[in-house]
């Protein structure tokens, strides 16, 4: 499955747009990350900890926005838009949503 925050595809067709799809995740991060990441920002430098969980929740948004194109019968993503937003202290959700549409690859 191709993925793209673009709205077209080099060298591909867009034959049919199936509609939106999303993928939402909302993860924690347990208190003795906070812990050690609040020591990192006292110290500098970066929070590892905080970083491994972003990767994590946006794989996991990217990953149900992908499964949801798929049942939709498409095989690309255009206009995606990831989003992170704190709903609480220690609680993250990131959105992922764009586009599902079928596309050819275009004859030379």
């Amino acid at each position: 499955m191709i993925v793209s925050t673009t709205n077209s595809l080099e060298g591909y067709e867009i034959t049919a747009y199936l509609g939106i799809v999303s993928g939402e995740t909302i993860i924690g991060a347990n208190i003795f990350k906070d812990f050690f990441a609040s020591i990192t920002d006292i110290v500098g430098g970066r929070s590892s900890a905080y970083e491994k969980v972003l990767r994590e929740a946006k794989a996991t948004a990217m990953a149900e926005m992908e499964m949801q194109a798929r049942a939709f019968g498409g095989n690309a993503i255009v206009g995606v838009d990831l989003d992170y937003e704190t709903i609480r202290e220690g609680m993250l959700m990131v959105t992922a949503s764009g586009t599902a549409v079928k596309i050819v690859k275009k004859e030379a």
